[in-house]
């Protein structure tokens, strides 16, 4: 291979911490299942004042940041950083890969989080103003930075390579293994960390998203709330989660004797560059990041069997995307036209900068399995929203290339697009 050649990237190992499962294979089988983890939301400042109009969010419950850390050192870190740590323990374990061999400076780390440390914010206002300046939590600050995830788990897993955070809204764990992708790609290393973690179930995230009308109302059926396409859309759940990946070049993967799961074959990115929270109506920037990050693989629409769509159940962000797929992908987004798109946010909710990485698991798995998770709650699809989105149960076939969507706010969009590894 020239040394000009770029690097062939696989997955050797992946976690995740979501209100589907305390892994990524409880996370898997609830998408496949269909089974939702969307709750009453259970949080002390929901019980502080009346008007709120939205009640529900999917969380992770019963998890103890124990099984990762020791009591007292959890106490320094936001519920974001955590949750980011314990889907990179678990994706480093499922890998096999040792982090203390080879150089450490050809291994890194990219992280996506929209939000970072919100909890700690809020905590730290609140004594501010009741208590005074000089109660401040004096950890306040490295636990409310947006790149506390990433540098956290550098320092667990001694990590001295590539480091950085995005935080690009939605889009912020799409951008994060784009890039770490594309550090291995380039040879500038051989193994890195890479995913998204949020935790912005938090009184001030819900009550800020609840006055701009983002959030679903349907506080009497949590389980429903999340329709993907379906006319009774009403708005996003809002989530917590964390996933992460073990990226590596394929020869240092091979040299291991790792197992490989999926292989990454391309990404891009664009902004639509009209509106600071609306999408383009036509989906004109997410049908430029979806034709890159085909050219970047070196494919033709014809060939993608499945996308995971950004679908979060807003009436304008879902009518973008699906015109910008019919667009781009013309009769194969037609029902029988080979292509399947679905929205796995219809069970796990909306989780932000960490959607990208969650929704990936899905795309790992209908390559490696062969099976579609499925588009829950779709009962009346929205008029012309004519494709094979997977309605109410999961759909078994080959799948060779999933695309994987993620927009955020500010117009960024981010396709990414991974393979069934066959050697």
């Amino acid at each position: 291979m020239s040394s000009n050649t770029p690097k062939r990237v696989v997955i050797t190992g992946y976690g995740a911490l979501t209100d589907l499962g305390h892994s990524a294979q409880e996370t898997w089988d609830a998408m496949r299942e269909g089974r939702s983890g969307i709750r009453l939301t259970e949080h002390e400042g929901f019980d502080k004042h009346e008007g709120w109009t939205v009640r529900i969010s999917g969380q992770v419950r019963d998890w103890d940041p124990g099984s990762i850390l020791d009591h007292r050192e959890a106490r320094r870190l936001d519920r974001c950083a955590l949750l980011g740590l314990g889907a990179a323990q678990e994706a480093v374990t499922h890998s096999g890969w040792d982090p203390n061999s080879g150089e450490p400076t050809r291994h890194g780390c990219v992280i996506g989080s929209g939000i970072g440390g919100i909890s700690a914010t809020e905590e730290a206002v609140a004594v501010m103003h009741t208590k005074g300046p000089s109660r401040i939590n004096p950890f306040t600050v490295p636990k409310l930075m947006v790149n506390s995830v990433a540098g956290n788990i550098c320092i667990r897993f001694n990590l001295q390579g590539p480091a950085t955070t995005h935080a690009t809204a939605c889009a912020s764990s799409g951008h994060a293994i784009g890039d770490a992708m594309n550090y291995i790609r380039s040879g500038k290393a051989d193994v890195m960390i890479a995913g998204g973690a949020e935790a912005a179930v938090t009184p001030l995230c819900i009550g800020a998203f609840m006055t701009m009308k983002a959030l679903s109302t349907r506080n009497d059926d949590p389980e429903t709330a999340s329709r993907p396409f379906d006319q009774g859309r009403d708005g996003f759940v809002l989530a917590e989660g964390a996933a992460c990946f073990v990226l590596e070049s394929l020869e240092h993967a091979q040299a291991r004797g790792a197992t490989i799961y999926a292989e990454l074959v391309g990404a891009a990115n664009s902004c639509d560059a009209g509106h600071i929270t609306a999408p383009d109506p036509g989906g004109r920037g997410a049908k430029h990041a979806m034709q890159w990050a085909m050219d970047d693989a070196g494919l033709e629409p014809d060939v993608i069997d499945y996308i995971n769509a950004h679908g979060t159940s807003t009436p304008l962000g879902d009518a973008a995307e699906v015109a910008a797929v019919k667009s781009l992908f013309g009769n194969r987004a037609t029902k029988g036209g080979g292509l399947v798109m679905s929205s796995t946010k219809s069970v796990h909710g909306h989780c932000l900068g960490a959607s990208g990485a969650v929704e990936l698991i899905a795309c790992i798995h209908a390559c490696k399995d062969g099976i579609i998770a499925p588009t829950m709650n779709l009962e009346n699809p929205d008029e012309g929203f004519d494709l094979d989105l997977a309605p109410n149960k999961a759909v078994e076939m080959p799948v060779k290339y999933a695309m994987n969507n993620t927009f955020g706010f500010g117009g960024l969009n981010v396709s990414l697009i991974c393979a069934r590894y066959d050697g």
